[in-house]
């Protein structure tokens, strides 16, 4: 990797690199009498030791063997004695196998069979979503095979013309590219922020804020007309109520607040009001019997609850200690007022974490039942009724609030300040080698975190339900 200090990893990047680690190592474990080929000490030396492995008189399963040829180096996941040739295995983490997968695989299969390799067959294994985890630690059945077919095939003959085009290019000097759609697909590049260093700065406001499809849509046609800036947009080109508000906002620099809407929309929201929102956790590699790959396991919760008098509770569950979180948060749910609104931003994710637990555990259905049947919705009520051109197109409760309550801005947290963050603490919390110390450190900024949550919805419906005196309500039609 060349300029390798200009690469900059996000934490959603890091988080899809552990689960890729992960479901690595479940895929070892599996094949018990597997040797790994140590790549510390080199690439060379890892070819070397393969290529001693590949002649030993005893074929073992190898992990991470290693091939050179025309200086591209390829590290197989698994690579299984299959007959008198080798099963090659390309281990992902998806639930489908992807084109950029078959890529992989056909450059692998072309290093190798330049190496001289015999390879009898040759698959993408990836994690079958119907596997359901019966035995603590039995993961045999959690894979299935995708074999190499004409697509790779056509892959691997096109490779002689892919690697001298690279090699031209690593003799040469820094290509001259453009950033585009190729920097996020198949995932967002470290150096993209490298990339755009000597390019114009972009405008403050750009035409890309707009929301939603249409919106995107428009921006789109903008740009390809050369106007990148939202702010040299006219009314005349907008035709959507909600596009036109945000270009509005955005130009004047004053928030549309409709005050009386918003008491409209939510006025028969019966008390106690309870405030509630969800963390969950969803593994690529089922951690409790009786779950499995990618299913949401509710780990967390907090609520708020207003009865109407000014007097505002705090209720709220965490477990950390690594077992299954869902009966007790299911019990500790069926404690909250069985009677009011059960209020949500984006409350289809508060229903379905409800109607999960209410399916799995009888004893507390009616009670779970009965909150997802009460659940409202703020975030259409903030949608329709309030936009401030600091959300930048985007209705997140983290977008909207230092809008309404700068004091409460995430970023002030010192433990988690996000969903993914959120998911790394706990991962990090329930793991055996982490100390109470910092487990209880991790708890503290979960339970802050998740209580922010709920707390910047009760600001959020209050502040939105007063008039702002800067605020404009007549700029465009109403949303229906």
């Amino acid at each position: 990797m060349f300029k390798p200090e200009a690469a900059l990893e996000s934490d959603s990047m890091r988080h899809v690199f552990r689960v890729g680690h992960d479901v690595g190592d479940v895929a070892c474990a599996l094949l018990p009498d597997g040797v790994i080929i140590d790549g510390a000490g080199g690439m060379t030396a890892a070819a070397d030791a393969t290529r001693a492995a590949l002649l030993a008189s005893e074929r073992r399963p190898l992990f991470e063997a290693t091939f050179i040829h025309e200086g591209v180096v390829v590290r197989v996941d698994l690579l299984i004695p299959d007959g008198d040739g080798w099963h090659v295995v390309e281990v992902k983490s998806t639930t489908r196998v992807k084109p950029y997968q078959r890529s992989d695989l056909a450059t692998q299969l072309w290093v190798m069979r330049g190496c001289g390799v015999p390879v009898s067959k040759a698959s993408i294994r990836v994690i079958d979503t119907h596997f359901v985890l019966l035995e603590q630690g039995n993961y045999h059945g959690l894979f299935i095979d995708e074999q190499a077919g004409e697509i790779v095939s056509a892959i691997i003959d096109s490779r002689d013309g892919v690697v001298t085009a690279a090699n031209m290019t690593l003799d040469g000097p820094e290509p001259a590219l453009t950033v585009g759609a190729h920097c996020s697909d198949p995932f967002q590049c470290s150096f993209e922020a490298y990339c755009y260093r000597d390019l114009p700065q972009a405008p403050e406001w750009p035409a890309s804020l707009l929301p939603g499809v249409g919106g995107k849509a428009l921006a789109r046609v903008l740009m390809s007309e050369g106007i990148e800036d939202l702010l040299l947009v006219g009314k005349d080109r907008i035709s959507q109520p909600l596009l036109e508000r945000v270009r509005a906002a955005t130009v004047t620099g004053i928030a549309y607040h409709d005050a009386e809407g918003v008491c409209r929309d939510t006025g028969d929201w019966a008390f106690p009001r309870t405030f509630l929102d969800f963390e969950t956790i969803a593994l690529a590699i089922p951690r409790w019997v009786g779950t499995s790959p990618y299913q949401q396991v509710t780990f967390q919760f907090s609520a708020h609850v207003d009865r109407g008098d000014s007097e505002v509770e705090h209720r709220e569950f965490l477990s950390t200690d690594g077992t299954d979180p869902r009966r007790a948060c299911a019990a500790a749910l069926a404690m909250l007022p069985s009677t009011g609104a059960v209020v949500a931003w984006n409350a289809s994710f508060e229903r379905s974490c409800l109607l999960n637990l209410a399916s799995l555990f009888p004893a507390y259905e009616n009670a779970l039942r009965s909150l997802a049947d009460r659940l409202v919705d703020l975030l259409p009520v903030a949608r329709r009724h309030y936009y401030h051109r600091d959300m930048r197109g985007s209705w997140s409760i983290k977008a909207v609030l230092p809008t309404l309550a700068p004091e409460l801005d995430y970023r002030s947290l010192t433990g988690a300040q996000s969903g993914v963050e959120a998911q790394n603490a706990y991962l990090e919390a329930i793991e055996q080698m982490t100390t109470l110390e910092r487990r209880e450190e991790l708890r503290r900024g979960l339970l802050d975190y998740c209580k922010r949550d709920t707390t910047a919805m009760v600001v959020a419906l209050d502040r939105l339900q007063r008039p702002s005196p800067q605020a404009a309500i007549s700029q465009v039609a109403p949303l229906t």
